[in-house]
């Protein structure tokens, strides 16, 4: 149940998710979207980045199961995007006739330079996402009790003991992990299968979609990661939190 299920002792008996864990053991995605979905009705986040598939994977997910009405989708849009994943995002919104909430940084991006200096990411890219990325997640969440996102184990060896649910300290929520149990070509497959529209960079050399100028293509032998933060010891944004350290997701 280790692999299923983490929290802090007592802190989330009241949601419920001991006896779920217990009940279905490692249900299938379908089964812990449509469980959270019944569970948290009106308090409950997707969040999509709206650079790789994941995230849109569950929201069509999402739109199979139930009205996707009753779940709070949101991004947060840094003010570094690449066009064309606004673009994209435009597409998406319309496909699925979703209410996006777009949550952006206190500072727009003139703001920051002016108070900071100009390519702050370069300087201190942590700062940067901290303000940018980390503050508005906070700002999104404030009202939910459970949030949804689309990290798999098998993305990096830091992800390979994600659990599908576990109590999120920092925002407060419940994370639940739908797609944690997935593989690079389970996503593939329900792409291709539902149809369901990718962002055109992941198309040009691009496995992983973030801030333009903290992005780059990568080769077809280098880590999926590897074009973020390139030159850097950086690896990750702070979006997912464990144990007080930032990594590339729970553990």
């Amino acid at each position: 149940m280790s692999r299923i299920f983490e929290s802090e002792k007592g802190s989330i008996a009241r949601a419920g998710l001991l006896e779920f864990a217990g009940r279905l053991g490692e249900p299938s995605a379908e089964e812990l979207l449509r469980w959270a979905v019944e569970g948290f009705r009106g308090r409950l986040a997707l969040s999509l980045s709206f650079g790789n598939a994941e995230g849109v994977v569950l929201l069509d997910m999402l739109s199979r199961l139930t009205d996707p009405a009753g779940v709070r989708v949101f991004t947060i849009d840094t003010g570094f995007l690449f066009d064309m994943t606004r673009r994209y995002r435009r597409k998406v919104v319309e496909r699925y006739g979703v209410a996006l909430e777009v949550h952006g940084p206190r500072l727009s991006v003139a703001e920051q330079a002016k108070k900071y200096g100009e390519r702050l990411y370069e300087r201190d890219p942590d700062l940067c996402c901290a303000m940018r990325k980390i503050e508005p997640q906070r700002w999104a969440l404030k009202d939910c009790d459970a949030w949804i996102s689309g990290i798999r184990r098998d993305q990096t060896p830091q992800r390979a003991n994600t659990p599908q649910i576990r109590w999120e300290k920092r925002y407060g929520v419940v994370k639940v992990s739908p797609l944690a149990a997935w593989t690079a070509e389970d996503v593939e497959e329900y792409v291709e299968e539902y149809d369901v529209p990718l962002n055109p960079l992941l198309g040009k050399g691009y496995r992983s979609i973030g801030c333009e100028p903290c992005t780059r293509p990568v080769a077809e032998d280098e880590d999926p990661r590897a074009g973020r933060w390139s030159g850097t010891q950086k690896t990750e944004c702070g979006l997912h939190f464990a144990g007080g350290k930032v990594e590339r997701a729970v553990s």
